[in-house]
C-alpha cells in the first residue's frame, strides 16, 4: 500500500483496485504514440522506437533528420490543459511526482539538444479527444514541416 502523503481525503477505491489501475497504464505503445507512428510511416518517414542509448529513451527517433519525438501524457507530465488534473487523494504525492517528471523531461531535452538532436514534444491532447482525426492531421502536418526545417525544438499543441 502506498504511503499516505495527504490523508485528508480518502481514496475512493481500494488499494488493490488502485494498484491494478496503475499497472494497466503503459509507458510505450500508447494509443497517441501508435497513431503518430502510423501516420508518420504512411508519409514515408522511417524511424526507430524507444532507443535506450539516447537520453530519455525517446518514443520516436528519426536518425535521418537527427530528430526525436516524445509523446507525453498530459497527466504524467503536467501539461497545462484540461486533461491534467491532480487527484483529490494523495495530492502532495502526485504533485511531487509530476514535478519530478517535468524536471527530468527538461534535463533530457537539454541533453539531447546539447548532443545535436532536434526535439519535439507531442502532448496527448494534440492527438486524442474530440475531432481526433483533425487533431492528428494538424499534428502530423506541423511535425512534417518541422522535420524538413531547421528549428531545434517543437511543442504540440503550442503552449
Amino acid at each position: 500500500m502506498w504511503p499516505c502523503y495527504d490523508c485528508s481525503v480518502p481514496d475512493s477505491i481500494s488499494p488493490g483496485a488502485r494498484s491494478a489501475n496503475m499497472a494497466a497504464i503503459r509507458s510505450t505503445n500508447t494509443t497517441p504514440e501508435l497513431l503518430l507512428r502510423k501516420a508518420l510511416f504512411k508519409l514515408g518517414y522511417r524511424y526507430r522506437i524507444a532507443l535506450k542509448r539516447l537520453p530519455g529513451g525517446p518514443d520516436i527517433v528519426l536518425p535521418k533528420h537527427r530528430a526525436v519525438i516524445f509523446v507525453h501524457g498530459c497527466f504524467w507530465h503536467g501539461h497545462t490543459c484540461p486533461k491534467y488534473r491532480l487527484p483529490k487523494s494523495q495530492t502532495s504525492y502526485w504533485a511531487e511526482k509530476v514535478f519530478r517528471n517535468r524536471n527530468r523531461d527538461h534535463d533530457v531535452q537539454e541533453n539531447l539538444l546539447d548532443a545535436g538532436w532536434r526535439v519535439a514534444i507531442v502532448w496527448e491532447c494534440a492527438i486524442k479527444g474530440p475531432k481526433r482525426e483533425q487533431r492528428l492531421e494538424a499534428t502530423i502536418s506541423a511535425l512534417s514541416g518541422w522535420l524538413v526545417g531547421v528549428e531545434p525544438e517543437l511543442e504540440l499543441p503550442d503552449t
